[in-house]
């Protein structure tokens, strides 16, 4: 969910701003691929990296993270979306920490959307804590034996099916230590818009373009055929 700074800047506004707007996206984008059917959808709300951004720009978005948890997720709950959240909580304050606690509680038993929220998350930090996972379940096995199939069932969504699809807004083109293991086969799709803007109309772009692509997965385009 990238460009709500930038959307801030260009109408001359605080960078929180573009923050606040970004939030109502996520409440349309949300209802929209419910509304569509969609399984699951994972939204990248503040990496690792995050943290090096000016203190009071960090401040207050955990402000509005915490905001988000205790006004949203009744709304959340009565829709029958199911919350998680990805990520090292441990870098959270307890109050926060508390609230992911019962908001993943109160929507645990929902059989809708299954949206997850990737906060203070990092594909490396995954990845490794994935190797941590398989080893402390496993401690008698060397490394050596470690598969690509065992470690799978460790990362972050391990119970969901890998992404279809990746949409990056705000013009940049890279996956900036995004779900890096789960992404193996995903397609792409990247815009321009900023995410403040980012609404129904563009999801549906993006679905549109995934729907006309060949997804070979390592095979010929005549074996998918």
């Amino acid at each position: 969910m990238d460009g709500n700074g930038r959307w801030a800047k260009k109408r001359l506004l605080p960078r929180f701003i573009g923050h606040q707007k970004g939030l109502n996206a996520v409440k349309r984008i949300v209802s929209h691929c419910s509304e569509l059917g969609v399984e699951a959808l994972t939204l990248f709300a503040f990496s690792t990296e995050n943290w090096r951004r000016p203190e009071d720009e960090v401040n207050k978005l955990m402000g509005l993270f915490l905001k988000a948890l205790q006004k949203e997720v009744s709304k959340l709950d009565e829709n029958n979306v199911k919350l998680r959240i990805i990520g090292d909580r441990t870098g959270f304050n307890e109050e926060i920490q508390a609230h992911i606690e019962l908001a993943e509680e109160r929507t645990s038993e929902n059989t809708g959307l299954s949206l997850n929220i990737a906060a203070n998350y990092g594909g490396r930090w995954d990845m490794i804590e994935a190797v941590k996972k398989w080893h402390a379940a496993n401690p008698d096995k060397d490394i050596v034996e470690l598969t690509e199939d065992e470690l799978s069932g460790y990362v972050c969504l391990a119970d969901l099916p890998e992404p279809d699809l990746l949409i990056r807004t705000g013009g940049e083109q890279r996956i900036s230590n995004f779900l890096i293991w789960q992404m193996a086969y995903t397609e792409f799709f990247f815009t321009d818009t900023l995410w403040p803007d980012f609404n129904e109309s563009s999801i549906d772009e993006a679905v549109s373009s995934f729907t006309q692509r060949e997804r070979r997965f390592g095979k010929t385009g005549d074996q998918v055929k």
